[in-house]
């Protein structure tokens, strides 16, 4: 069929095997929600088909107006958001709730893809450099004062896609060092954390000390970091004090283990591990998993949904759902580096990086190797939000990759 060239056959299968997957999983944990998220699945396919029906300029052309509705929607959660779970993230209405930061994702990927494909975007200009970071940094601010801290972290995807434009490594770097104080700041000490700093910092200037340069500015730039890093070690400490005890409790489960919170934070963790676990090679088969039918783990059908599929399709269940993940990001990512039009391929680094960092961090979260931050599994949690967002971007993407495949230029 004539129509049918340019459509991206193997990304549309795998995110069809993976969202009816996710339904049959859904269901097996509570049938009513597994019937609902069944409705959701019909409604974004149709919303799919719609956006397939648009010109593709029309997200280019309106992308600053999803950029700031998005905006907008995260701001007046303050006024008008519901609070659940001690969290003012959703809008109720009526029967349904929406979490707007599930959609803020899209206007920012738009908005940032139609900048960077800008005649005048050019990253080694300070203009560019810092609107760019403020495309990002704004509706980033917007979440943690709600607060998100989960859907902060994801919008780290946002700076990956700019490193494949022409962003200076060294920004990572920097990151990398500052998340390994902050880290090991949780765990240990800060005095021998500072003690541990001073002595590379030693041990580096003794290597080159008669290669370095002496002046005033690279004596502060050495004084400086050292500062910045010793006052993170420290303040590290301070900041988990303040953060409410459930919080607080999350982040010193990774390093105390899931049974010196059994009764509170750990609970999730320890069950979660323990349907994995429990599952084998095979599995228990459907519906059969005593933890998953029993529900031993709140949130199994939104965060903690991979556990499910742990107990009852086992390790190879689980690794074949692994597998076809890898298998779609990667391919959108491959798909994203070979688009004709900068905007197509920066939205793609953008919907690939989201896809990424959800994934990384659920799975990360059930298998205790990160915090529980509310992050659902891409397409396959509950919930109407995270899958018609996820939905919409997977449409524009691929309508972008086809128009682009149709295109004479």
């Amino acid at each position: 069929m004539k129509w049918a060239e340019g459509l991206d056959k193997l990304g549309i299968f795998l995110y069809l095997a993976i969202s009816v997957f996710a339904v049959v999983n859904i269901y097996s944990v509570d049938k009513g929600l597994g019937e609902k998220q069944l409705i959701f699945f019909f409604i974004s396919l149709f919303v799919g088909f719609i956006i397939f029906m648009m010109r593709s300029k029309f997200f280019e052309n309106f992308a600053v107006v999803f950029f700031v509705l998005g905006i907008i929607s995260l701001l007046g959660l303050h006024v008008l958001g519901s609070e659940i779970k001690g969290q003012k993230n959703w809008y109720k209405i009526g029967g349904f709730t929406m979490q707007p930061v599930e959609f803020a994702k899209i206007g920012v990927s738009l908005m940032l893809a139609s900048y960077v494909s800008g005649p005048d975007f050019n990253l080694n200009n300070r203009k560019s450099l810092l609107t760019t970071l403020a495309i990002i940094g704004i509706p980033a601010i917007a979440v943690l004062s709600i607060p998100d801290v989960g859907s902060l972290l994801v919008f780290t995807a946002f700076v990956i896609a700019l490193y494949r434009e022409g962003l200076s490594g060294w920004l990572f770097g920097i990151g990398f060092i500052l998340a390994t104080v902050f880290l090991l700041s949780i765990a240990i000490n800060p005095i021998y954390i500072v003690l541990g700093l001073l002595a590379i910092y030693l041990i580096y200037i003794f290597l080159n000390f008669g290669r370095i340069i002496w002046t005033v500015p690279t004596i502060v730039t050495f004084l400086g970091t050292f500062l910045i890093l010793a006052g993170i070690s420290f303040g590290t400490p301070k900041i988990l004090e303040k953060l409410p005890a459930h919080q607080r409790e999350r982040i010193e489960v990774l390093y105390k283990g899931e049974k010196a919170f059994r009764d509170t934070s750990g609970y999730n963790l320890l069950y979660s591990k323990t349907a994995i676990g429990s599952g084998g090679f095979w599995g228990k088969g459907y519906k059969e998993g005593s933890v998953t039918q029993g529900k031993f783990v709140p949130e199994q059908e939104t965060d903690y949904i991979f556990c499910t599929v742990g107990e009852e399709w086992g390790f190879l269940g689980s690794t074949l759902l692994v597998i076809f993940y890898a298998v779609y990001i990667g391919r959108i990512y491959y798909l994203a580096e070979n688009q004709k039009t900068t905007f197509n391929r920066v939205f793609g680094y953008c919907f690939a990086g989201v896809l990424l960092m959800h994934f990384a961090i659920n799975l990360g979260m059930v298998m205790g190797l990160f915090p529980t931050v509310g992050i659902p599994l891409p397409y396959f949690s509950y919930g109407g939000s995270s899958f018609l967002a996820f939905s919409i971007m997977t449409a524009i993407f691929f309508k972008l990759n086809y128009t682009d495949k149709n295109s004479l230029v």
